[in-house]
């Protein structure tokens, strides 16, 4: 069984874009583009027990900022297991992390995200 880490060093520049365009979309009122960026945060960051834990955490401040009480109480368990899922390398790949969808479900990932993990030299499919 591999372990699961930190974030590779050609992931993370990518991690950490999505993360300043959340907070710039966030800061312009831009709500549904600064979540898109935190899903794809949480798609980058999945498998990595810090960056999985930090997007849901994210997710749950966002949340509460909306008042979104589906969020807020999706976000409680995703933030206190996700963590603990990919340091053991069981994350439902591509899942975009938040409440308005199942936790456990893999989905696709969309063609930008897969070229990014492929310029990372990460195979997500099949790490």
């Amino acid at each position: 069984m591999k372990l699961y880490t930190s974030l590779p060093k050609g992931l993370k520049p990518f991690y950490e874009i999505e993360l300043e365009k959340y907070r710039e979309e966030y800061k312009s009122g831009n709500l549904a583009a600064a979540w898109n960026h935190l899903e794809r945060a949480h798609i980058l960051g999945q498998r990595y027990p810090y960056a999985h834990t930090f997007v849901h955490w994210k997710m749950l401040q966002f949340g509460i900022a909306i008042k979104s009480k589906k969020e807020i109480v999706g976000q409680v368990p995703r933030l206190v297991f996700g963590g603990v899922k990919s340091f053991v390398g069981k994350v439902p790949v591509g899942n975009p992390g938040g409440a308005n969808v199942p936790p456990l479900k893999p989905f696709p990932i969309e063609k930008e995200l897969t070229e990014i993990f492929i310029k990372a030299g990460v195979n997500e499919i099949n790490p």
